[in-house]
């Protein structure tokens, strides 16, 4: 498996809000959790042009995503913007 539970509590705990490896239901350790699954993915599709099922699991993954990176900018903006710029993701 790609993801194994050592790689998600390293993601976890680089990126939860009090940088507690089991804070793993804060906004900015899921979102740092689905951009390494769409990351991997896309590295995927790239290689495999045609399968369409992952295709749309990624389009999905990016739509959970923006869902919560919306949510957050509402609630916290300067949470928003430091995990923005943190992960590298542009609007």
């Amino acid at each position: 498996m790609y993801l194994s539970s050592e790689k998600k509590q390293e993601i976890f705990a680089s990126h939860g809000v009090q940088k507690a490896s089991a804070d793993t239901g804060s906004a900015e350790s899921q979102i740092a959790l689905f951009t390494y699954r769409i990351n991997h993915l896309t590295e995927h599709l790239k290689a495999h042009k045609h399968d369409y099922s992952t295709r749309q699991g990624l389009l999905k993954l990016v739509g959970k995503r923006r869902h919560m990176l919306d949510y957050l900018q509402r609630k916290d903006i300067s949470r928003y913007r430091a995990i923005i710029a943190e992960l590298g993701i542009r609007k």
